[in-house]
């Protein structure tokens, strides 16, 4: 026997190639036909979505401006004195509250812009 008999008695045969794919084939896409009806199924229980009336509104005053205003914080006291800690239940929902002197920090004439910006800093 030569070497081409060997070769085409060595090679599987291609039916069972090509079935072992087209097997594969409807596992995949019997698999996407599964996921996509699942998926309608769950949006079929979700609620509907809002109509136009139900929509949020502006207010009548118009659009919400922007307020500013100067913070500082609110120091937890210490208490060396023995004194029972303080609680969270005794602290207040911000921990800052509004400064009394609203202008606004300027910078300093001759101070650097930024860190690392080269200029001389605060001389």
């Amino acid at each position: 026997m030569s070497t081409g008999t060997y070769v085409v008695l060595a090679a599987p045969s291609g039916g069972l190639k090509v079935t072992v794919v087209f097997i594969i084939g409807l596992v995949i896409a019997g698999g996407l036909i599964w996921a996509v009806r699942t998926g309608m199924r769950v949006m079929d229980r979700e609620p509907d979505r809002p109509r136009a009336d139900e929509q949020p509104h502006l207010p009548a005053t118009g659009a919400v401006r922007e307020e500013r205003e100067m913070r500082e914080p609110d120091e937890i006291p210490l208490n060396n004195d023995g004194s029972p800690r303080l609680m969270p239940y005794e602290l207040h929902h911000s921990g800052s509250r509004r400064c009394d002197d609203q202008k606004r920090r300027r910078w300093l004439p001759g101070s650097s812009g930024a860190f690392g910006s080269g200029g001389p800093g605060h001389v």
